[in-house]
């Protein structure tokens, strides 16, 4: 058996590969559950601009870094960061940037094959007519009967062994014969399917009323929170800090233009997320005008249901979740090749063994998160599910902190001939704009990103229950004044507002009070338990 370092894992055999094969990657359920409200709120046309200021300026440097360096060394991310530790001659604890990536790849994939299994069950159920015209209660009784009924959690378990299934059957064929084959055939054909999905919606929707929410330009409602709206979505969306690129990198042809095709990546993402909008906007709207919803309540409950009322309804519902299902397959697809690959790297076995053994783990993990929704919803931990910490985990510390060692790395640590070097020739203005970014702008972002997304997710815990000290009012005494404040500077307790009256203060105004942890009939995926990025 070859030695680890000897391991050859395999690479495309075409230059168009890596662009199929990454805008799969990026194209995740994100794209059509979250992008599309982001849009209407913020400015529609506007927004866009400013998302694609973003992901030009902020996000797609490191993209283009995590690429280049799996191309450069032709391995997965940890031996790649390895080779540069050795090549700069620098402390060895800068491989916990590879190590962790590898960790933040896996648990997103254990709770992205748990949401798949729920899409590909709505394949079936869209087919055989489940759902009734403008019965929004029935829907979601029926994603509660599947995702948080504890009596009858089998059938979801079922679904997402299936998923997994046929996950693991393409990657187990290969590099070659598997994941390139399969991703050269199905990323086209989604989008070929989501051409057909917004014929038809041009027909029987109301594509003027979703051109007008997703496209018109909308200056009043952008803000300060658009721009930060944006960045949060720029940076998720590409599945950054999850070895993913690294791995992808390494594939590539030496032919192959690389930043071409990291620019081409990141338009097709944005196209694509604005064509499902449009999609999803001309179907939901005529039925529900003043829908605001997004996540799973616009995904599994307003869509299926403004569906059930146009002509061929079983065959349009089980063609767009199909369409879903396919985002979801090529996502889980993605995260589980570096994880593959790092297994194979560092143990040298064969391929067959380690898809199977990596896939055990996905699954046994993933039931964890299945079971968050249903018999295990009861056991929170400081307020959250498995799920929740997993989530929380994942994408407010693990990836952040892989992004900014992976950016200081790079843009300080490695010699400035070297960084150069990665990204190969390039115009002198863009490669000075990449390598000031990539030094200055991308840690000072991704940690305002990492720390604003777990201070957010964690106060969200404090709604369920949660006894974490960050739930806990952090008093300040200032002098001369009587009254303690807290650490936003409002009054910790109520203020008077007569005799025997509480006003409550604009603490309370602006948080709802804490409320006990919902029973499991409420435990249905929502937008808030939702993680936010591309899986």
């Amino acid at each position: 058996m070859p030695t680890p370092y000897e391991t050859a894992i395999g690479s495309w055999t075409r230059r168009s590969t890596f662009f199929w094969a990454a805008t799969g990657a990026t194209v995740g359920l994100s794209n059509l559950w979250q992008f599309p409200y982001l849009a209407r709120s913020h400015g529609g046309g506007a927004f866009i601009l400013i998302y694609l200021a973003c992901l030009l300026l902020v996000t797609l440097p490191l993209m283009l870094t995590e690429t280049a360096i799996g191309r450069h060394s032709r391995h997965g991310i940890v031996l790649a960061m390895d080779g540069l530790i050795r090549s700069a001659r620098q402390p060895r604890w800068w491989m916990w940037a590879g190590r962790l990536s590898i960790l933040s790849a896996f648990l997103v994939l254990s709770f992205t094959v748990v949401i798949g299994a729920i899409c590909l069950a709505y394949v079936f159920y869209g087919a055989l007519g489940r759902f009734s015209p403008g019965d929004e209660l029935g829907a979601a009784a029926l994603l509660n009967d599947l995702v948080a009924n504890p009596s009858d959690y089998r059938e979801f378990m079922a679904w997402h062994g299936f998923f997994i299934v046929l996950v693991l059957w393409v990657s187990v064929q290969g590099v070659v014969g598997g994941l390139e084959r399969a991703l050269r055939v199905v990323v086209p054909g989604f989008l070929v399917l989501l051409l057909a999905l917004l014929l038809f919606s041009a027909r029987h929707g109301d594509v003027p009323a979703a051109l007008q929410h997703m496209l018109s330009f909308r200056t009043d409602d952008v803000t300060w929170a658009s721009l930060r709206a944006a960045l949060f979505h720029a940076f998720f969306t590409l599945g950054l800090g999850m070895g993913v690129w690294a791995i992808f990198g390494s594939y590539m042809p030496a032919i192959a233009p690389l930043k071409r095709s990291v620019v081409a990546v990141v338009l097709m993402d944005t196209l694509i997320a604005v064509m499902a909008g449009l999609v999803l906007y001309a179907l939901v709207l005529p039925h529900a005008p003043a829908s605001g919803e997004q996540g799973f309540a616009l995904l599994f409950l307003a869509l299926p249901v403004s569906l059930a009322e146009l002509p061929g309804s079983q065959f349009v519902t089980a063609a767009l979740f199909l369409f879903v299902v396919l985002v979801a397959w090529t996502t889980s697809l993605a995260l589980l090749e570096p994880v593959v690959g790092w297994f194979r790297e560092w143990t040298g076995a064969p391929r067959g063994w380690s898809v199977f053994i990596i896939g055990s783990f996905t699954w046994f993990v993933g039931l964890g998160s299945m079971f968050s929704f249903n018999i295990w919803s009861d056991r929170v931990l400081l307020g959250g599910t498995l799920f929740r910490w997993l989530e929380i985990i994942a994408s407010g510390l693990l990836i952040p902190v892989v992004s900014i060692l992976l950016a200081v790395f790079v843009g300080w640590i490695l010699t400035r001939s070297l960084a150069f070097r990665l990204i190969g020739k390039a115009p002198g203005l863009l490669a000075r704009i990449w390598y000031w970014v990539l030094r200055v702008v991308l840690p000072l972002v991704v940690a305002m990103i990492g720390v604003s997304y777990s201070y957010a997710s964690l106060r969200n815990l404090c709604d369920n229950g949660s006894s974490g000290v960050w739930c806990q009012p952090v008093e300040v005494t200032m002098p001369g004044l009587r009254e303690p404040f807290n650490a936003s500077g409002e009054a910790a307790e109520t203020r008077k507002g007569g005799p025997g009256i509480d006003t409550p203060g604009p603490l309370d105004q602006r948080r709802p009070p804490r409320r006990p942890a919902p029973d499991r009939e409420e435990n249905a995926p929502n937008p808030e338990q939702m993680l936010y990025h591309s899986a």
